[in-house]
């Protein structure tokens, strides 16, 4: 029998965990989950994790990923492992390799970013004591690093391959992470996302997020409980931070 497909991560939070449950999810393939546990269980499974071990250094932090003996961190480095594994690393050659750049990019721009939009002095502080100073991140990095995100993924989605998705005709666990990154980005800037759509300027990346939404296992998980609702992780929602582009 083979070895189960098993993901270690915190309970209550898509998180960076998120993107690898849509990849899994997208293949059909069965996994296990740590965020299906309590959440006092969960966060002694994960801690047990984080231990040095006999001849290991210990992690850092999830999502963990366990297949049999392998125990692997990072998101990024899970997604390049399990990409072809799930056969969305590409068809040819050396894909596994842009794919991986494009997830890192998106991971990059609109995941890390954002996260530091909210929390732009220390990550130890609470929101709260950096109010102001998130207020006025969020509204330079609407008006300057959005667009500049934006238009990449625009650019890239322009392929003289055909087809809709970052290598064209191919879809990738690469389409997903961008899908992850947009509806995160929709949910922490509803205002700015919306006129950044209603602009016409990025038609192929709003539309990437609509094809992948609809994907038949991709729609299925998000109607599902296993979908884990936006709070307080990456993505967090503050009406004051939600500002218009000028």
């Amino acid at each position: 029998m083979a070895a189960p497909y098993e993901l270690i991560y915190y309970v209550g939070v898509p998180g960076r965990g998120e993107h690898i449950r849509l990849a899994l999810e997208e293949a059909g393939a069965e996994y296990t989950d740590t965020a299906s546990l309590p959440m006092d269980k969960c966060r002694e499974f994960v801690t047990s994790y984080l231990t040095p071990g006999p001849g290991n250094p210990p992690y850092y932090a999830p999502p963990l990923f366990k297949h049999g003996d392998l125990v692997i961190s990072q998101t990024s480095n899970i997604l390049m492992y399990l990409g072809s594994k799930l056969g969305l690393a590409g068809a040819n050659q050396n894909d596994e390799y842009r794919v991986n750049a494009l997830a890192l990019t998106a991971l990059d721009g609109l995941s890390n970013e954002v996260h530091d939009s909210h929390h732009p002095i220390a990550v130890e502080l609470y929101y709260e004591d950096q109010r102001e100073e998130s207020k006025r991140r969020c509204q330079e990095w609407i008006k300057t690093r959005l667009p500049k995100h934006l238009g990449y993924w625009e650019r890239a989605l322009a392929s003289d391959e055909g087809g809709n998705w970052l290598l064209g005709k191919t879809f990738t666990y690469a389409d997903l992470v961008l899908f992850q990154c947009l509806d995160g980005c929709k949910f922490a800037f509803p205002k700015a996302m919306s006129q950044a759509k209603e602009s016409g300027k990025y038609n192929r990346v709003f539309r990437l997020w609509e094809d992948v939404k609809a994907r038949p296992n991709v729609a299925a998980y998000l109607a599902s409980e296993k979908r884990q609702k936006y709070d307080w992780g990456i993505y967090r929602y503050y009406p004051d931070n939600d500002v218009l582009a000028e």
